[in-house]
């Protein structure tokens, strides 16, 4: 297989990830509705609606993990991935609700309306949300520390290949030099 088919390969991975990822945002939009609208009449609008968020991500880190990523990540204990799965969407989550909120603010209507500030936030922090899952949350080699972390965040290790110095021990000659 030449270098173009496997990349050919790995886009078309990529781009089936993608749809079921937001195949599974819509469901997600669902329970966070859902629960906006559940939860209106004894939490308030603005209660609600992050209450909601913390249901439908949750929701959606569980459909992610089984579904979306199945392939991939299900090696680490679930509360930690959880927890990073959160941390790393939080700036999907600044976009998402920080759409939803302002909408509120500046558009009567949406307040009326929550589900069409509701749509508007999930598609605001989809893609950003689709970037940290696939490269912080559900890979084949999970970071061992916060510095791994923060690298392959930044870019400057590639998530799914182990530290050279792990993958090949270094022999005594090559210190030398």
């Amino acid at each position: 297989m030449s270098a173009s088919d496997s990349n050919a390969g790995g886009r078309s991975a990529s781009f089936r990830r993608f749809l079921k990822f937001g195949i599974v945002g819509s469901a997600g939009y669902l329970w966070d509705t859902g629960t906006v609208y559940a939860l209106l009449p004894v939490l308030g609008l603005g209660t609600a609606t992050l209450v909601a968020y913390f249901v439908a991500a949750t929701l959606n880190w569980v459909a992610n993990r089984f579904w979306t990523f199945g392939d991939a990540g299900r090696h680490e204990h679930p509360v930690l991935q959880w927890l990073r799965f959160l941390t790393a969407n939080s700036l999907g989550f600044f976009l998402n609700r920080g759409t939803v909120y302002a909408l509120f603010y500046f558009e009567p209507f949406c307040r009326d309306y929550p589900f069409i500030a509701l749509a508007a936030g999930s598609f605001a922090g989809m893609f950003a949300n689709f970037a940290l899952s696939n490269r912080l949350v559900f890979r084949e080699r999970p970071p061992v520390s916060a510095l791994d972390l923060a690298e392959i965040a930044t870019g400057a290790v590639d998530p799914e290949l182990p530290e050279a110095d792990e993958a090949v021990p270094a022999s005594p000659d090559a210190r030398l030099r």
